[in-house]
This record gives C-alpha cells, structure tokens and sequence, in this order.
C-alpha cells in the first residue's frame, strides 16, 4: 500500500471524525481551549475524560484529541474506531503513532486541525509537526520542527495575495507558509536543511490536497540558484543565538550564523532571485551595537555592493535517501556571502519594528522557547547568551516585518518624468523610468494594530498600489483627482467645555496597521471633503476661500499630506474604469 493511499485514508477518517478547530473547542470547552493556548493541558485532559464517563463511550475526535495533541497513550482499539479506513497499523506506517505496552499507542507527532481566513476566504487544514515540550516533557531537539508558532500566524497573515505565477519558501519547516502561498501563486518552491522537514511539510500538503508545491533540500536560496520567483516568503532561522559550546542550535530557529548575519543574508540576495515588480516578505531580528541605531546598518543591507557576511553556518547537513517528492541534491561549500556577492538591483524597502528587546529580555525569551526552564541549565544557557551580546556590543535586538520588492524596469503604464512626482523624480534620476527604487520606508509601530480579520496582507498590496499611484502623478494631476475616504475611516474631535472649536481633531484608521494622524483645520476640510466627488484642486480652491488663506501656499502644505495619507490608507484613489 503507498503511502499516498495511507494518507488519503487519514484525510477521510478525519473529516469524518470532525477532527476540526470548533469541534475540539466544543468537545473541551473554552476555558480548557484558552489553557492549551498557555501550553497547559490538565484543563482539557479532565474535560474529555469527563465527556467520556457522560457519554459512555470515547468520541474518535476526542481519542485523535488526546493522542495527537495533548500527548496521552491510547488503547489501540480506540484508535482503530477513530481511523476506520487507517486503522493503528496504517497510523504506524505512517510514523504518526508507537506501540506502547501490549494493547495501547503513543504519539510519534503532533497532528492538529488548523483554521484560517485570507483575502480568499475561510478555509482550514490538519497539520503534522514534531511533539512539543509540552508532550515531551523535556527541552526540544535540535532538529525539531515546530508546527504553527505565532511567527508563522504573523507571517502568514502578511502575506500578499497577488496572484503570481511562481512564489518561494525559504526555511519552509512544516510547509504551512509554502501551503498558504499556493492559494494564489500557480507554482510553489519550498527549501528547507532539514531533511526531516521537507518529509512533513510534503506530508501535510498531501493530505490537505495541495499538489502544486515543490520541496528542495537546501539552505536558504542555494536549491534555487538562477531561477526568478514573483513572491519569496520566509520565516528564516533569524534567532540569534551564541555560537559557544554547549548552547543547542535549533534548525527550526538558529540558522547557524553570527548576530543577525543570517537575515542580511536573506535581504541581500532577494534581489538576485526576484522578478521585476517581485515581492519579498520576510520577518527577522536585527541588532542595536552601541547607540548605533539599527534603522542605519539595514540601509546598509539594503545597498547594492556594500560588504555582506561572510559567515558559513555553522552545521552541515548529510545526503539523505532519495525521495520521490523531495529534491534531495545538497549544496555544495560556497559561501552565503556568495549568494549575495554579484551586482544586484536596488529594491523598494518597507520595513516594520514591531519590537524592540534587551540582551536579558531577548536571551529568556528563546531559552524559554527552546523548553529549559528556571535552573542551573537555564542559568548557563542565559550567560552565554548575555556573555555573547557583551562581546559583540550589542545592546538591543529588534524583531520586525520586512518588505522588499524589485522595481519593475518594463512597468506598464509608467508616466513620463514630468508626470513622476517631484519626489519620485529625484530618486530615478539618471535611470529609466520605473526602474530604480521608489520606496525607502523604514517605521517603527510597537502599538497594537487595526482590525484585520483576513490578515494585514490586502492592506500591504493596496499601500503599495497606492504608493506607486502617487510616485507617479505628478502635483497637476494629483489636483484633478478625486479622492474618498476609506470606509474604515473615523475622526475623533475634542473641544472645551462650552467651546464651538475643537481643540484636538485626530483621524484614526479601523484596520491596517491603526494608525491616527493629527489634523489641523485645513486637512481636516480637506479629508471631510473627499467623498468622490470633487477634484483635491477644488477642495483646495474652496478652503483658501474659507480659511482666507494663500491657495498656493495652501496647496504646497496639504498635498504632501495628501500623499501620505493616500499611502497609509486613509484615502483612496477612484477605482480604474
């Protein structure tokens, strides 16, 4: 029997079971749910127990329940009622389940059911990963691979849904980026060094029926040299992480490379594999030396033909069996400076700091992670990790999102330079229009963000379409334009007791990345007049005559801040006929 057959045997008896996300929550309550979420299982373990004495019988979503997710040994015949079509001896073959004693199983991984919204809908998956610390009851491996962390959700949730013909998973793991990027790219590439990876990864997206990705051994863009993606998404192994004797390197998080080296890596060599008008998404950490502000060594990275590192990771990776649905083809020695080494186009950068940490801060957070808790391993593990940050002079880690995109040089549609705006005619000077980088947006936004249900990738794709509108229109059409206020909008207005005027107006923005912009009388005029149907010119006109200002003045105050307003989201331009 194939394991293609295996697997379409496990997919049916778990829909069958309704082995989904609202049907473990109804069967363990919320407050059990909550509990698992703050990786406590004692709440859950006593609400299905309970369910089983009510019942008189074991539920087969709650027997793949306790097996699967909360790490308990089963009776092998409640697992054959729960796969009726698998049964125990097909769950072995699969490597999802171990003898344990005479007549029970015990879990060899982590299976889960998975529900998510995108700009495409509502949709759910089971994903397979290795056993967490919390079934283990020990700190992880090293080649663990982790299932679906707050990183993937955050990456996952940014991503873009353009539709493209070819996209890349760099650092795929468990597959779920790779697995997200199919829903709207044609041709899926996922490259992982773990052997042990790629299995699950092609696992899971066999049994969620996903048939149009490719999995490659490799590290980083090296299975992957010469060819052109339109969408590259990496959630890389960024953390950072002492290279001293005795400290574990997690495949999953540590890719090996001093400091952050490893994301300079990846940012340098995304042009290179980038096709015109290409996006790149990644997330990653970067360090703080001295009062060296971080923001001025990720221009660095983000300058063709400035030094790259020149680290080599610090593992390898032995040739494993050939496999049927996994290039298996290694590497060979070169350097990952080298993959970065040629001349390579300038990108459009969009680069977020969600969170900035201390060396401690940032040490306890990825002990914790790796599953050591308070003591003497956790005591020397914290050393290392202040003991390296104090050689290097590093005083802070930042954590952020990071958006790159190749400016496309046959851009359709593209102005003459006298229709580019002022400011996007200084940045391609000397080049063809359309080609050099328009975008150098560096941004820190350590508060919470809008309300995006679908995630924040819509919102990205229409800031830059916005972007690239306004850095080519010039001032004389930006004023024949009529704008509309975003339906998620609001303005909030404070006045003194008994006072007409307001003291304080503030626009706020419902989703995206929240923001609130302080407004004066004249952009306040300006943005409540946008609702499609006159011209800014004509807004403009109208509010010198009001205000008694100089409308030309006026004009060069406001339209910048139209500008920006039109990037982040507030306003938008009419939709093309």
């Amino acid at each position: 029997m194939t394991s293609a057959t295996l697997i379409a045997r496990l997919r049916a008896d778990l829909a069958a079971a309704h082995f989904s996300v609202p049907g473990l929550t109804g069967l363990w309550g919320i407050e059990a749910d909550a509990a698992l979420h703050r990786n406590q299982r004692v709440p859950a373990q006593r609400a299905l127990a309970a369910l089983a004495i009510k019942l008189g019988r074991n539920e087969p979503a709650a027997t793949l329940a306790r097996l699967f997710l909360l790490g308990d040994a089963v009776p092998r015949a409640d697992l054959a009622a729960a796969l009726p079509a698998l049964g125990a001896a097909g769950a072995e073959q699969l490597g999802l389940v171990a003898a344990e004693g005479d007549t029970g199983v015990r879990p060899l991984v982590d299976l889960r059911p998975y529900s998510f919204i995108d700009a495409h809908g509502a949709d759910s998956w089971w994903i397979v990963s290795d056993l967490g610390e919390l079934v283990l009851g020990h700190p992880l491996g090293e080649s663990h691979v982790l299932g679906i962390g707050g990183a993937s959700l955050t990456l996952s949730g940014l991503m873009m849904p353009r539709a493209v013909a070819r996209a890349l998973d760099i650092g795929t793991g468990c597959g779920i980026q790779a697995m997200h990027a199919s829903r709207h790219a044609e041709q899926v590439v996922a490259t992982d060094i773990s052997v042990r990876a790629l299995e699950l990864a092609a696992l899971n997206a066999t049994l969620n029926e996903i048939d149009n990705i490719e999995f490659r051994l490799g590290s980083l863009f090296e299975p992957v040299a010469g060819e052109l993606f339109d969408h590259i998404i990496s959630n890389p192994p960024f953390v950072i992480t002492p290279r001293a004797e005795g400290v574990p390197s997690y495949e999953y998080r540590d890719g090996g490379m001093v400091g952050d080296a490893l994301v300079e890596a990846v940012v340098r060599a995304a042009a290179d594999h980038l096709t015109p008008g290409g996006v790149a998404q990644l997330l990653g950490n970067w360090e703080y030396s001295g009062d060296t502000d971080a923001f001025e060594r990720l221009e660095g990275w983000l300058t063709p033909g400035a030094s790259a590192p020149t680290a080599r990771v610090a593992h390898s990776v032995a040739a494993p069996a050939a496999s049927a649905s996994i290039s298996t083809e290694l590497p060979g020695d070169d350097t990952l400076a080298a993959l970065s080494a040629s001349a390579s186009p300038a990108l459009d950068a969009w680069i977020i700091e969600r969170e900035v940490q201390s060396p401690g801060e940032y040490a306890e957070t990825w002990i914790r992670d790796g599953g050591t808790r308070p003591g003497p391993d956790f005591d020397r593990l914290y050393n290392a990790w202040l003991n390296d940050f104090e050689a290097r002079g590093v005083s802070r880690v930042g954590f952020g999102y990071l958006l790159l995109r190749r400016p496309a040089g046959d851009a359709v549609g593209v102005p003459a330079a006298d229709e580019l705006s002022p400011s996007t005619t200084a940045l391609t000077e000397g080049t063809s229009a359309g080609a050099a980088p328009t975008l150098r947006r560096l941004e820190r936004m350590p508060d919470a963000l809008g309300h995006n249900p679908a995630g924040l990738g819509a919102y990205l794709a229409e800031c830059l379409a916005a972007h690239d509108w306004q850095a080519q229109t010039n001032d004389s059409r930006l004023l024949r334009t009529n704008l509309t206020v975003a339906s998620d909008v609001t303005e909030e207005r404070h006045y003194w007791p008994g006072q007409q005027d307001p003291t304080l107006m503030t626009l706020h923005q419902g989703s995206g990345f929240g923001r609130s912009v302080p407004l004066d009388t004249a952009l306040a005029g300006l943005v409540g007049a946008c609702d499609g149907d006159l011209a800014v010119g004509a807004i403009i006109g109208a509010l010198a005559q009001l205000l008694d200002a100089d409308e030309e003045s006026l004009t060069a105050e406001l339209l910048p801040q139209v500008r920006a307003l039109l990037v982040d989201g507030f306003l938008t331009i009419p939709e093309p006929v």
